[in-house]
């Protein structure tokens, strides 16, 4: 058996999420696995970018609520102890309602071949989230 050290607290990206996002990694790249993990948090309206992930994404909701977009254009949402699973390639965005904060912890694995597990792409529009925000209640 192993204890990892725990990383420090980081803020998210800003090419890569929109508002204040904080996140713990708690299963890091480069461990004894391909598992990745980490506990997200989200100010009110953040949101991450537009990505998908090469072997796909769960989202464990915490707290709060979750909202979670795909580009065919539906809109979920999920509240504490709901389980998200976004297939591989699938093209989606999470993040938190504009009314309050929300706590995700999201997996992932990492690819075998070392390319890309995760594919960034651009930033949610406005528009998108107010649309997101409409349908989802």
């Amino acid at each position: 058996m192993e204890f990892a050290q725990p990383s420090a607290t980081g803020r998210a990206p800003a090419d890569r999420f929109t508002g204040e996002v904080w996140w713990d990694t708690v299963h890091p790249d480069g461990a004894s696995s391909r598992r990745r993990a980490n506990l997200v948090r989200f100010a009110p309206g953040a949101r991450t970018h537009w990505h998908s992930h090469a072997l796909g994404q769960s989202l464990h909701v915490v707290s709060g609520t979750a909202l979670i977009g795909t580009r065919d254009g539906a809109v979920f949402a999920a509240r504490p102890g709901e389980l998200v699973v976004c297939p591989p390639g699938e093209e989606h965005w999470h993040g938190a309602a504009p009314d309050g904060s929300m706590e995700h912890l999201a997996t992932w694995e990492g690819t075998e071949d070392g390319s890309p597990e995760t594919t960034w792409l651009e930033p949610v529009t406005e528009e998108q989230y107010a649309f997101a925000r409409r349908t989802s209640a």
